[in-house]
């Protein structure tokens, strides 16, 4: 995985809109891990309340391990995602790790996700909630928690992806496995980007392995999963399972895992 290096560059890929309060904790908890070339890269879409600012502050006191990458608009999440994990790309990222700003992933995980990577075959990790030893906040109300469930046994009941927690955004990829799967070309956005990764590195054969975590509720600001979002993810599954170009190779329509 790496070259010169004695260990792997690892890039946090950490989209942000209208997260201030959250951003420096967040931060904090990641540089406090003191893993060997740990970087954090914030993609801001020009958040209204000065996350932006924020994070360049962070940046200007901490130059070797956070980036900013400003966006002028707010186009959602999946292209918030695919500038960040380019840019970590071309900057030589061994590792690139997807999470969320809210502070519902939990910073400690990172290391046991990075060494699942480093030894064994695995493409990609899984930060999940529904393998043994997940769990998901106690401030959940039973309708998010069954929700939740419903979507993942709904997505793999469609892609048979083999995945207990096919809609989490809590990853870490190893980037020949983004350059496989063609990351650029995924057209998907908002949180069926999630499902649209998973789809095209199983669809071409590689393993997604899973480790637990506790999801947390987002201490500070409002979740922004609107109406467009979830229809777009209830749709999703079906495009990509008809679609032979969905899993970026153009082979195939159907899953490698219906074989």
């Amino acid at each position: 995985m790496t070259t010169e290096r004695s260990f792997p560059k690892v890039t946090v890929v950490v989209p942000t809109y209208n997260e201030r309060d959250n951003l420096p904790r967040l931060v904090g908890r990641l540089t406090a891990l003191r893993l060997p070339d740990l970087h954090v890269l914030v993609v801001d879409d020009n958040s209204p309340d000065g996350t932006g600012d924020v994070a360049d502050k962070l940046a200007l006191e901490s130059p070797e391990a956070v980036a900013v990458l400003h966006r002028t608009d707010k186009d959602g999440l999946g292209r918030a995602y695919i500038a960040g994990i380019t840019r970590a790309l071309d900057e030589g990222a061994d590792i690139v790790i997807q999470m969320d700003a809210d502070l519902s992933h939990p910073a400690e995980a990172v290391p046991a996700m990075v060494d699942a990577l480093s030894s064994t075959d695995a493409a990609a990790v899984i930060g999940s909630r529904y393998v043994p030893g997940g769990s998901v906040a106690t401030e959940w109300p039973w309708r998010r928690r069954a929700l939740s469930a419903w979507a993942n046994l709904y997505v793999n009941a469609i892609l048979r992806l083999k995945v207990k927690d096919a809609t989490a955004g809590f990853k870490a990829w190893r980037a020949e496995t983004l350059r496989k799967i063609d990351v650029h070309s995924i057209r998907s956005n908002g949180y069926s980007f999630q499902v649209e990764m998973n789809h095209r590195t199983v669809s071409q054969g590689m393993r997604i392995a899973e480790i637990p975590i506790r999801f947390e509720e987002r201490s500070a600001g409002i979740s922004k999963i609107g109406l467009a979002v979830q229809i777009e993810s209830a749709l999703m599954p079906w495009k990509l399972l008809f679609d032979r170009r969905a899993d970026g190779t153009g082979r195939r329509w159907w899953p490698a895992t219906w074989r």
